[in-house]
């Protein structure tokens, strides 16, 4: 203790300086102003009286009553609690010398150094000196020890007035003098301690009323003698600091049980704050975590489905659902898992540093429950988007087969029409020879047609078949038709071998035959199929998917034209036989009927149908050429998507590198790294529009039906999983600074502390530069342990190896087989953390208590805010001790129960 130092010179007064009370214009002011010497007396003998009367005694003149010493000594005895040398009962001088002697002593002994203040003076009945006496030990035993937030003792004792009157408007404490003069500071300070006894918010403007309602209150109630004229007060225009010191010093002492009570109820109300903000997260880490597991539970039935519908519009909107649901309705749950897990760690962060328990999510909504429900989730969904797309193509090629069977079927029904009914006619029974004849030639001619239009039927069937393989939803429909086809052709080949029979039975009685119809017949039918079948073919649907593709039937197509001058010059000589035929009939005068009986074409048909083919030769062209041109889009698509899926994926994995090194850095402060990672959320959170924009593109290249890319190695798969895992990197990393930010404050590591701790992590972090993010910031147990021992926290020896497998359970509890980096920095700090503890807590509650080992519920309502009472009452278990009143509490249980049991 330092010692202070009272000069008391004999011409100007006396002056505390060590106490930081400046009071040399005091004491100028109180040789000019003998008021303040006045008060003094009056002061200062109520304050000695207020003391002295504990032991039965009492002074009335304050100088002549301490000159023997004895009153002095046993004032000292009373406010020190110790006891003086036994004093001299005689009554010489020298005897009240040695008393005062014997007293001053003391107050020397308890660091107060007197200047100019002798024995003497005391005996002689000095007035100044004995007042300055009764000041230093004032300042000594009354006022010293009052200190707020480590100021002085005058400035402690203002700073207290100031904070106590505070709420109260009309109040203004800035000194000791003039502060005080209307009475209503001192009436606040009552009324902030004692609210009952004064009626504060009907005080009137009354200065001498006002103070002596306040010095009769605190004399009745609060045991405070008056120590102060209340008109001296307010007639002064500076009333004295020191009978104004005192008079309050009395104030604080009497209000300092209360403030016990106050500070116990201020730890109680800001650890139930702890507790009841800790269980608000727990509430709230249970609900959302139920949420997103409902959500998952509907989500994975949803997308492990793989019921295909009939149809391509079905399956499109399936396609543009799953799209919704990547889009709109899955990029929010990854987030709420992501904070999930942040809240999770933050609350368990908040345990530890308290020191409670760690938090046990309900069965089933551990976080690991959650990313296993989420690994479930996306399993689920993989394939899915692949199986949506090979069914819409599946669809299509359906659709496209289903037409082309349906062109081909009604064709051939076409052709087949009547087919039937000819072949069943009996005309050759009245024909002559020649008409025989042709009628034979005619059935010739219908078997080569016939047989031409086998290929046309086994296509048809091949069709049907191919239907049936692929589960055409329509097809019963399809059977049917290719059944039907299928009988008449049988039926035909039945009629036509039939009638072949009948007419080569009549052939033999017919011998004449026109070999130039013949002729005509027989070329004109398979020129009639090639260009049925040109048409057909210049008509057929096709279908591709590159560039190759078209170009293959393009090439084709070119290979058709080229053959084309050589079916015109069939065409020319069939339609030279009919020439020939009418040549020759106006050459021999021929005049019968000239109708060719053995044609099954006309050269009117044959030029309506070479017509019609040289018409779809250009259109064929035209058609294959937009193909071309779609192809060649659908190439600048997947160059479009390649070239942004090239740059934004080693974008993401850059990022990902520049997170880990940050996480890993050591330069700067953790507010340093925590600044760099919000700069880098700034940076991730801003390119979202890139993955939007190749989510754009993507959504383009499948409604074009483009099922595959050689420009990229990326797929849209891969860039919304690389930016889900960024996403989820970036916060957790952020929020493991937060962490570190946290405990470093709470547990008072320094920064240089933690960058050690970093710095010999990282040494000893082997995986550091070639595993994966999600493996860094990891130990195994022997880089821990070697870690240990280069920090001397560990001995290399047996006792080493017990005390390292107490560490691990400690550190890894779950026996992962790894420690992170806050399990590190948790075990370092744990034993030097400044904590509250449990016993903290009861001895709060016994102040509260008075000293009882229970507490009432009315007790709790006086002293603690209405909301934390209630919490403490709906949680204290009844106390079951002797002396027990109705209804008392058990505080050291529900304490102990706070804390619980916690092996960090």
């Amino acid at each position: 203790m330092n010692q202070m130092e009272l000069s008391v010179p004999y011409d100007n007064g006396y002056e505390p300086e060590d106490y930081m009370l400046q009071e040399d214009e005091w004491d100028r002011d109180l040789l000019l102003d003998p008021a303040w010497e006045k008060q003094q007396r009056k002061t200062f003998t109520a304050w000695c009286n207020s003391h002295l009367r504990k032991a039965g005694t009492q002074i009335e003149n304050i100088e002549d009553d301490f000159r023997n010493g004895l009153k002095l000594m046993l004032l000292l005895e009373v406010i020190s609690g110790e006891r003086l040398p036994k004093p001299d009962r005689g009554k010489m001088r020298f005897h009240k010398i040695a008393n005062v002697n014997k007293a001053l002593d003391f107050i020397t002994s308890k660091g107060v150094k007197l200047v100019s203040i002798g024995a003497e003076e005391i005996v002689d009945g000095n007035v100044k000196m004995t007042l300055g006496m009764i000041w230093t030990i004032i300042l000594r035993f009354a006022i010293q020890d009052i200190s707020v937030e480590e100021t002085s003792a005058k400035e402690g004792l203002l700073l207290w007035c100031q904070r106590k009157t505070a709420p109260y408007r009309n109040v203004n404490v800035q000194n000791f003098h003039v502060s005080w003069k209307d009475g209503l500071a001192f009436c606040a300070l009552i009324h902030r301690h004692r609210p009952e006894l004064i009626d504060f918010q009907n005080l009137k403007d009354d200065p001498l009323g006002n103070l002596n309602l306040a010095f009769d209150i605190a004399e009745k109630h609060l045991d405070i003698p008056k120590m102060l004229d209340a008109e001296v007060l307010v007639s002064s225009d500076r009333p004295d600091e020191r009978t104004v010191m005192t008079y309050i010093s009395s104030y604080y002492h009497t209000f300092a049980e209360a403030q016990k009570a106050e500070t116990a109820a201020n730890r109680i109300c800001k650890i139930l704050g702890v507790n009841q903000e800790n269980e608000k997260l727990m509430e709230d880490y249970e609900r959302l975590a139920s949420e997103l597991l409902e959500w998952i539970r509907r989500t994975i039935p949803w997308l492990e489905n793989r019921a295909a519908e009939k149809t391509m519009i079905e399956m499109q909107r399936k396609l543009e659902d799953f799209r919704d649901y990547r889009r709109m309705h899955k990029p929010p749950k990854v987030q709420e898992k992501c904070q999930l897990e942040i809240s999770f760690n933050t609350l368990q962060t908040k345990l530890r540093i308290s020191n409670r328990p760690a938090f046990m999510p309900s069965e089933g909504k551990m976080v690991s429950d959650i990313t296993s429900a989420w690994q479930g989730l996306d399993q689920a969904e993989k394939g899915y988007e692949e199986w949506l797309l090979t069914e819409i193509r599946r669809l299509e090629r359906l659709d496209h087969l289903a037409e082309k069977f349906r062109q081909k079927a009604t064709n051939h029904e076409t052709w087949a029409s009547g087919k039937e009914e000819i072949l069943s006619r009996k005309d050759y029974e009245s024909a002559s020879l020649m008409e025989v004849r042709a009628l034979l030639r005619k059935h010739e001619a219908f078997e080569s047609d016939l047989s031409a239009h086998q290929d046309r039927v086994e296509q048809i069937a091949a069709i049907a078949q191919e239907l049936n393989e692929l589960d055409y939803h329509d097809v019963a429909s399809v059977n049917q038709r290719c059944q039907s086809i299928c009988d008449l052709w049988d039926q035909l080949g039945t009629l036509t071998q039939k009638r072949r029979e009948a007419l080569e039975r009549t052939e033999k009685l017919l011998e004449t035959v026109e070999q130039l119809f013949l002729e005509y017949a027989k070329r004109s039918a398979p020129f009639n199929n090639w260009m049925e079948g040109a048409m057909e073919d210049l008509q057929d649907m096709f279908i591709v998917h590159t560039i190759e593709e078209v170009q293959t039937l393009i090439a084709a197509h070119e290979q058709f034209k080229s053959t084309l001058p050589e079916a015109d010059a069939e065409r020319q000589a069939i339609l030279g036989i009919q020439q020939e035929v009418l040549k020759i009939s106006h050459s021999y005068g021929i005049h019968g009927d000239l109708t060719n009986p053995y044609r099954t074409i006309t050269t009117e048909e044959i030029a309506i149908k070479w017509d019609k083919v040289k018409k779809l030769v250009p259109q064929r062209d035209s058609a294959l050429q937009e193909e071309l041109a779609r192809q060649h889009g659908n190439e600048r698509l997947r160059r479009q998507f390649a070239a942004q899926a090239n740059l934004i994926g080693p974008w993401i994995q850059t990022r990902m590198e520049e997170i880990g090194r940050c996480s890993m850095a050591m330069e700067g402060t953790l507010e340093d790294q925590m600044t760099q990672l919000k700069q880098y959320e700034h940076v991730i959170v801003s390119y979202k529009q890139n993955i939007d924009k190749l989510e754009g593109d993507h959504q383009l290249i499948q409604e074009s039906l483009i099922f595959d890319n050689k420009h990229t190695n990326y797929t849209m798969e891969h860039i919304r999983v690389g930016w889900e895992l960024l996403l989820t990197t970036i916060a957790r990393t952020i929020n493991e600074i937060e962490t570190q930010i946290l405990t470093r404050d709470a547990k008072g590591i320094s920064q240089e502390q933690m960058n050690e701790f970093r710095s010999s992590f990282n040494h000893f972090d082997r995986r550091l530069h070639k595993a994966r993010v999600e493996e860094r910031d990891k130990l195994r147990p022997d880089e821990f342990k070697a870690c240990l021992i280069s920090l001397g926290h560990l001995g290399n020896d047996k006792q080493g190896e017990v005390e390292f497998a107490r560490i691990m359970m400690l550190v890894d509890p779950n026996t992962s087989g790894v420690v992170s980096f806050q399990s590190f920095i948790d075990f370092m700090t744990r034993e030097t953390a400044d904590t509250d503890t449990a016993e903290q807590v009861i001895g709060s509650f016994r102040i509260l208590a008075a000293d009882k080992p229970y507490i009432l519920a009315d007790e709790l309502r006086r002293e603690l805010p209405p909301d934390q009472a209630e919490y403490c009452i709906s949680r204290m278990p009844p106390y079951s001790g002797p002396g027990a009143l109705p209804g008392a509490l058990d505080y050291t249980a529900f304490s102990t129960a706070l804390y619980g049991e916690s092996d960090l």
